[in-house]
C-alpha cells in the first residue's frame, strides 16, 4: 500500500490526492470557459468553476478512479450550475417576477449572444452550451443530464430558434459577406 494509505485502485487514473492539483491546473480554464457560457458573467463563472473544484477535491478518490475525469468535471460543473439556478428561482418566486430584460441594440455580437443566451431557461441554456460550444453528442448531453436523447433534441431545435428569432437576421451577424 502506498504511504499515503490509498489503494491503487482507489488512487484512479491521476494518482493520489495531491495529484489534484495538477488536475485543477490543467483544467481550471477549459472550466471557467463552459462555466462563462453558462452563467453569462465572469464572477459567478468564477465561482461555479472554484465551486466545481471544491467538489472534486471533496470526492477525489471516486473523481480520479473516473474513465474520463474531464467529463466527470464537466458533469459536476453543468449539475452544480443546474441546483444553483433552481434554487435561485426558488427564491425569485417567492417575490414578483422581474420584467423581461430589455432587448438592447448591442454592437459586440458577443455580448449579443451573451444577452441571447441568458435569456434561455437554465436547462436548455446547459443544452445549447454542451451541445454546440462543448461539441458533446446528443447522447451525451443526455446522459450527463439525465434526460432522454429525444428531449436533448427538441429542446435545443426550440432554444436555437428562440435565439435566431432573438438575434434577428443571420446575415447582420456573419463573417466575411
Amino acid at each position: 500500500m502506498p504511504q499515503n494509505g490509498l489503494g491503487r485502485e482507489a488512487q484512479g487514473a491521476f494518482g493520489p490526492p495531491e495529484s489534484f492539483e495538477a488536475f485543477a491546473r490543467t483544467s481550471q480554464r477549459r472550466l471557467y470557459r463552459t462555466a462563462y457560457l453558462l452563467c453569462g458573467g465572469a464572477d459567478a463563472a468564477r465561482d461555479l468553476t472554484q465551486t466545481t473544484l471544491a467538489k472534486m477535491f471533496q470526492h477525489w478518490r471516486r473523481a480520479s478512479a473516473a474513465d474520463h475525469i474531464e467529463a466527470y468535471a464537466r458533469t459536476v460543473l453543468t449539475r452544480t450550475y443546474l441546483a444553483e439556478r433552481r434554487r435561485r428561482l426558488r427564491d425569485l418566486l417567492a417575490h414578483a417576477r422581474p420584467d423581461a430584460r430589455p432587448a438592447g441594440d448591442h454592437a459586440d455580437l458577443r455580448v449579443t449572444l451573451m444577452s441571447a443566451l441568458a435569456g434561455l431557461p437554465p436547462r436548455a441554456r446547459a443544452m445549447v452550451v454542451l451541445r454546440y460550444w462543448e461539441d458533446q453528442s446528443v447522447e451525451s448531453v443526455a446522459r450527463l443530464l439525465k434526460c432522454s436523447e429525444s428531449t436533448v433534441k427538441s429542446q435545443c431545435s426550440r432554444s436555437l430558434a428562440r435565439l435566431r428569432a432573438e438575434l434577428g437576421d443571420a446575415h447582420i451577424y456573419a463573417t466575411g459577406s
